[in-house]
């Protein structure tokens, strides 16, 4: 597999990818027919023509899924494929509907080279659990792609000690999934990506990019249960070795 899971398209102020442009130009190499997949949004027309705009420069094509007689076959067909963010319910729920949730684990477990940002990125864990969006639309499962046998959670926000509001941070949501399911969550902060790449005999998963924060220690973290979560940079592919358990409830 090549998979390059994004934590967002869009640094702020910034233009769509354009902070991830060097990764996202090495990973669409040779790659001439890209596949978006737009259901994260309402407006998938809109939302494709800007993806398209975007990787214009590096010369490839970009069709809209929605736009496929076929999608099953057209997935299969791809070069590339890039599922963008937005909603990971809807989203989810829209590739469980066309039958594409299966079509694209089975297009990237065969080579074909997996491009997300955000919700994109979600999916590519085992399951919906550590989205940080709201469920707009109930599919019919939680479970993802599965790509990564560890949950990623993109847009990670540090707590703010000025800050007098009293609700839940980022870091207590994942504690509490913690509690519930024994399964690395790494939270990958604005501006950052993780490139996974395996073969029959390697698989390696790097953390690359720039924390778009001022003042980030680093490009993401890591929470594990029973150990405290810790900063995390460059090669994690310890992980790909996990096991997820889901559903088994802490001491």
């Amino acid at each position: 597999m090549r998979l390059l899971l994004l934590s967002n398209s869009t640094n702020h102020g910034g233009r769509y990818l354009h902070h991830a442009r060097e990764a996202v130009a090495k990973h669409l190499s040779g790659v001439r027919d890209l596949v978006f997949v737009p259901y994260a949004l309402a407006d998938w027309d809109s939302y494709t023509a800007r993806a398209r705009q975007a990787l214009a420069s590096l010369g490839v094509e970009v069709a809209g899924i929605h736009t496929a007689a076929d999608p099953v076959a057209r997935v299969a067909q791809a070069d590339a494929i890039f599922v963008g963010g937005g909603n990971t319910f809807r989203l989810i729920s829209a590739l469980q509907r066309t039958g594409l949730l299966g079509a694209i684990s089975t297009a990237v477990r065969a080579g074909t080279p997996y491009m997300g940002a955000s919700a994109g990125t979600n999916i590519a864990s085992p399951s919906l659990r550590t989205t940080n969006d709201m469920p707009i639309v109930e599919p019919s499962s939680f479970d993802a792609l599965g790509l990564v046998p560890f949950q990623i959670n993109p847009h990670y926000l540090d707590p703010d000690p000025t800050s007098t509001h009293n609700g839940e941070t980022r870091a207590e949501r994942i504690e509490q999934f913690l509690e519930e399911n024994d399964v690395a969550v790494l939270g990958l902060r604005e501006g950052t990506y993780l490139r996974v790449t395996t073969t029959c005999d390697t698989a390696s998963a790097v953390i690359g990019g720039v924390p778009a924060a001022p003042g980030a220690p680093g490009p993401a973290v890591l929470f594990e249960r029973g150990s405290a979560l810790h900063e995390v940079d460059g090669d994690i592919s310890e992980l790909l070795s996990a096991r997820p358990r889901f559903d088994v409830p802490g001491a």
